[in-house]
């Protein structure tokens, strides 16, 4: 899959900064900020500069939406690619045997914030991966990235839609409504079409929580101080990078027209499909 990977997220001209942050081996688990509904550029981003890292042998997993496994023909594709049901106890054997994990704390409420919400940490106070961090004692890098939701300009979540219709009977909170080519406002029924905004990914130095123990994973005052402490980090993060490219779909737009599509950017190795280009930061 990494060939078609490399050539849709070349679409969004992914930069890669502080790769060397994230442990080369050893278990970790990464902590992103999810955008722009299910084309979910940064995910696919991430991933490539995690296998970047380790390379394709060494164990990688994403934490997935539970939902998504109950599709016909999904569930297999995604196991392939590593993703595990978010609801299981997969992701702590995973970090127990050495493996790197990734989650997206936020989920679909993230990734469906309305456009001027779009450089916002937004977890929905998902505190379950702070506890995963302290059971296992596996250090935590957080990963944030830019610009992945401006390619798609949501107006709103939909919540109201959505208990309508009932698809919170699905643990379904969202049903987007947005704004973009080729239809004008929509449902996520027949989503807009992506701008390619230009994507910053920045991986943070990594967070240490082992000294307090696996039993503070049932310390309310505990969970609740790391879980500030982190968004607190990314938050701070987002803000900076805005302030860098304050226009990532006017920078995507440039960088596009002058390079074009290409699945072969400098930077990253083969094993990732050479998919961005890596900066030091």
């Amino acid at each position: 899959m990494a060939p078609p990977i490399a050539l849709l997220t070349s679409y969004f001209s992914p930069e890669i900064r502080a790769l060397e942050r994230l442990p080369a081996s050893g278990p970790v688990l990464v902590v992103g900020n999810h955008s722009c509904l299910f084309y979910m550029p940064d995910v696919w981003v991430v991933g490539q500069a995690l296998i970047a890292r380790r390379g394709t042998e060494p164990p990688t997993y994403a934490m997935g939406y539970d939902l998504l496994f109950a599709l016909p023909g999904v569930s297999s594709f995604l196991r392939r690619l590593g993703v595990i049901p978010a609801a299981t106890d997969a992701a702590e054997a995973a970090l127990r045997e050495g493996a790197q994990v990734l989650v997206y704390p936020g989920g679909d409420w993230e990734a469906c914030r309305p456009w001027t919400d779009r450089n916002r940490i937004d977890f929905a106070a998902h505190r379950g991966f702070v506890k995963l961090a302290l059971r296992t004692g596996a250090p935590v890098v957080p990963v944030v990235t830019h610009g992945s939701h401006d390619a798609v300009v949501v107006l709103s979540r939909g919540e109201a839609l959505a208990r309508a219709m009932g698809l919170h009977h699905l643990r379904i909170k969202v049903f987007p409504l947005a704004l973009g080519p080729p239809f004008g406002v929509t449902s996520v029924l027949a989503p807009p079409l992506p701008l390619p905004s230009a994507i910053t990914v920045e991986f943070l130095p990594a967070l240490d929580w082992s000294h307090f123990g696996p039993g503070a994973a049932s310390d309310g005052a505990v969970v609740e101080a790391c879980y500030n402490e982190i968004t607190g980090l990314m938050q701070d993060a987002l803000t900076r990078m805005h302030r860098e490219n304050p226009h990532p779909v006017a920078t995507g737009i440039v960088r596009l027209a002058r390079r074009g599509l290409t699945s072969h950017p400098r930077g990253l190795p083969a094993a990732a499909g050479g998919a961005a280009a890596v900066r030091s930061g």
